[in-house]
């Protein structure tokens, strides 16, 4: 009997183990998630800052290629865009209407930036909720367990009872234990993805706006010089 008792033991304790490990990754996963929220939101706002006082659209170009930041690399893929230059190419890509290939590359930029910030939030958001379920797994394991020892040893009473299903009832609290922090760290980034996700798009209509002001053109010697932004599925030549 013992023999068959000891394999449900370790099954409640693997999914112990399991739930610690599903906690680690919550909060490692809060604190990387949060400093990248935190440092993007000190690029972009440094960026907005030096952005917006420069004098003209041609004159802004060149804080897009030396700051970092999502909202640089949205006003990078701008200028990529509709950078025109005295020997226009030719291709296909270039064929595109300007004003086209403008909306596209910051549509594109922006789901680029976006996919990046979400990168995570899909592994909180299944430990949040997996992890009862996880937990209820192990003490109805840890129940059966109890229940072959209690009949085996041939007594009922509150004693014999009370102490396996107790311990079998552990996993299923700390099941519960790590999915409220999933949950609500989940939703906290998920709400931060939201605002900086509005963010870029608020910058990307004014940054269309201001294109659209100069007839969706720019000069290529404002255009940054490593740009390597992709328009149409295609990387634009870095100027010279």
């Amino acid at each position: 009997m013992n023999l068959i008792a000891s394999p449900f033991e370790s099954i409640e304790h693997a999914v112990i183990w399991l739930l610690i490990l599903f906690s680690v990754a919550t909060w490692g996963l809060a604190l990387l998630k949060g400093l990248q929220f935190t440092r993007l939101k000190a690029q972009d706002r440094k960026f907005h800052k030096q952005f917006w006082a420069a004098s003209s659209l041609d004159s802004a170009a060149e804080f897009a290629n030396n700051l970092p930041g999502a909202a640089a690399r949205v006003a990078l893929a701008g200028y990529a865009a509709i950078q025109v230059s005295d020997h226009q190419n030719t291709d296909l890509s270039h064929s595109i209407n300007h004003q086209d290939r403008l909306e596209r590359a910051l549509r594109q930029q922006i789901v680029r930036e976006r996919r990046s910030l979400e990168t995570g939030l899909a592994v909180l958001a299944s430990i949040g909720s997996t992890s009862p379920f996880i937990g209820l797994f192990g003490t109805v394991w840890g129940i059966m367990s109890a229940l072959k020892g209690i009949s085996a040893a041939g007594s009922a009473s509150l004693e014999t009872v009370a102490g396996p299903i107790g311990a079998a009832l552990v996993a299923t609290g700390v099941g519960i234990a790590v999915a409220v922090p999933a949950v609500l760290v989940y939703n906290y980034l998920l709400r931060r993805l939201k605002l900086s996700s509005a963010d870029l798009d608020d910058f990307a209509h004014d940054f269309y706006s201001l294109a659209q002001k100069h007839s969706f053109r720019v000069q290529l010697h404002a255009v940054p010089a490593k740009s390597g932004a992709t328009v149409g599925g295609q990387k634009v030549k870095e100027a010279s």
